[in-house]
């Protein structure tokens, strides 16, 4: 009786095509992986049909994307709609570790128990990429599972469609609410880079009517994401995600604030750990005015800004919407307004 070959777990095969499209310069055909990407070939071996392959292919394609893989596609530019001939590729520099980062003994045992509390259904789309590239370095990442795992953030509701039409170099439509705009307007923009900065997701890209490279926080999207059939040139991606967090650097280093916090608090944890602290004030660089109102004003009389006058207008204007909200008749007694430099 022959050898019965084992039998290719869907995780060998997500983990064969990853590794095929990353030594895939130019990227490989849909035909190409079905036919010699370990997984697919044997189940073509096994009499599958190529409808159940495809189906195949394309729930792998998101599996990964979901799991954060870059998966490219190179399709015709006459017709992006068009993907009979589309190449898939993963780029090195957006997935694998850099080259120069290494792990101790010590560092490796605490991403092992740290992989250890996570069960595969709770598992963060971060936390899984993460384990895979550690994998990819040959090092054993140990899963038995506990389940049970919160999750840290969840994504802005425009990220998936961002996340396309970056991966396929087509231009997007979305309404844009800028704080101060009475409206959303219409933008039309070449998504170049998706990035984390200071926990908020960003969309880094050119914006076509005006001609220039902007950056745009998610959470400002209004509405849905029109992805569109227009393309951009993919080799403007490269080097846009270091470009956009150079840029917002630069800003945070023109705007300081300067803020006085209760010890023992929410507000004392959170914003010193982030800025200069001197005594019970913290120096702390920003880059957007109005998200950091937000934070100091939800902190209420744990915080006392100082500086600057514009960053105390907008916490003051904050607080006291919240107090006509829940007093409209008028102030509480023994609740003073806050005005001028006793603002929280």
């Amino acid at each position: 009786m022959g050898v019965v070959p084992a039998k290719i777990t869907p995780q060998e095969r997500l983990l064969s095509l990853i590794v095929a499209l990353m030594a895939s310069g130019r990227g490989l055909t849909k035909e190409q992986v079905l036919s010699s990407v370990s997984g697919y070939r044997e189940a073509r071996e096994e009499g599958r049909s190529q409808e159940a392959l495809e189906r195949m292919f394309e729930r792998d394609k998101e599996d990964l994307r979901t799991l954060g893989v870059p998966i490219h596609t190179v399709g015709d530019a006459a017709d992006p709609d068009d993907l009979r001939e589309a190449r898939y590729r993963i780029p090195k520099t957006e997935y694998v570790l850099p080259e120069d980062l290494t792990f101790t003994p010590a560092e490796i045992a605490v991403l092992n128990l740290a992989g250890a509390v996570w069960s595969e259904e709770s598992l963060s789309a971060d936390a899984q990429s993460a384990l895979r590239k550690i994998r990819a370095l040959g090092l054993d990442v140990d899963e038995p599972i506990i389940g049970f795992a919160p999750r840290i953030s969840l994504r802005d509701p425009a990220f998936p469609a961002l996340r396309r039409a970056n991966e396929e170099g087509r231009v997007v439509r979305f309404t844009y609410v800028k704080p101060g705009d009475e409206k959303a307007r219409l933008r039309r923009v070449s998504p170049l880079a998706l990035f984390e900065y200071e926990g908020r997701w960003h969309v880094y890209g050119i914006d076509l009517d005006l001609g220039e490279e902007r950056t745009f926080l998610l959470s400002r999207i209004a509405g849905k994401v029109d992805v569109t059939r227009e393309t951009f040139d993919p080799a403007l991606r490269e080097g846009a995600g270091a470009r956009a967090l150079a840029q917002l650097a630069e800003v945070a280093r023109r705007f300081e604030a300067v803020i006085e916090v209760q010890p023992d608090t929410e507000a004392s944890l959170r914003l010193r750990r982030r800025g200069t602290v001197e005594g019970d004030v913290v120096r702390l660089h920003y880059v957007d005015g109005h998200i950091l109102a937000d934070e100091l004003a939800s902190y209420g009389p744990e915080v006392r800004v100082l500086s600057p006058d514009e960053l105390r207008d907008e916490v003051i204007a904050r607080l006291e919407r919240v107090l006509a909200l829940h007093c409209p008749d008028g102030t509480p007694q023994g609740t003073p307004m806050v005005r001028g430099g006793d603002a929280s």
